[in-house]
């Protein structure tokens, strides 16, 4: 079978190891309980930033937030390796910007993610990212934002958000641990 996902906050907790960043960045300390309460995509709000001071801080973080010490969400790394030992095929599908992909793919496998050559793509908005979804033809795909979810849900192929404090509007299957993957494929 044939799997898409998403990489930031799919598969790795970008924002969370951002909004770590952040506090130390700023000499803060604003609590996890603000951070999992966020009900938007961006952090800058729960240290006061504007959503204009929040992108300067995020564009001059950008290297630290990316291809540092970020984690991997709970699972989703036994689960990835899982599916490429079986033989499925996997796709990372990654708004990124096009300048971080090749660092993004030398990440990624440094952290043990399976990577074939081929089965890369970022640096698109949403709409692009979407025909590539539908280009594909995946059987899977997994993501975190509502907005690309939202438009797939009335295709061939089974879409499932990971669940995020800022998507739980979406009324899409959700996936909560990446333990439940052997269970979704099975059904």
């Amino acid at each position: 079978m044939k799997f898409g996902f998403d990489i930031d906050d799919t598969l790795i907790n970008l924002r969370e190891h951002a909004f770590h960043i952040y506090n130390k960045k700023l000499n803060k300390n604003v609590g996890t309980d603000i951070f999992l309460a966020l009900q938007t995509l961006e952090i800058h709000e729960a240290f006061g930033l504007t959503a204009e001071e929040g992108f300067k801080m995020w564009n001059s973080l950008v290297d630290e937030i990316y291809y540092t010490s970020c984690p991997p969400i709970q699972n989703s790394l036994e689960a990835l390796q899982e599916l490429d030992h079986q033989g499925h095929e996997i796709y990372y599908i990654t708004a990124r910007p096009k300048e971080h992909g090749e660092r993004t793919k030398k990440w990624m496998t440094k952290q043990g993610f399976p990577m074939q050559e081929g089965r890369f793509y970022c640096g698109m908005k949403d709409e692009e990212k979407i025909q590539i979804i539908r280009k594909l033809k995946l059987d899977y795909y997994f993501d975190d934002k509502p907005a690309v979810l939202e438009t797939l849900a009335n295709e061939q192929l089974k879409v499932y958000v990971m669940n995020q404090s800022y998507n739980t509007h979406v009324n899409i299957p959700r996936i909560t641990s990446w333990t439940e993957l052997r269970n979704i494929i099975t059904q």
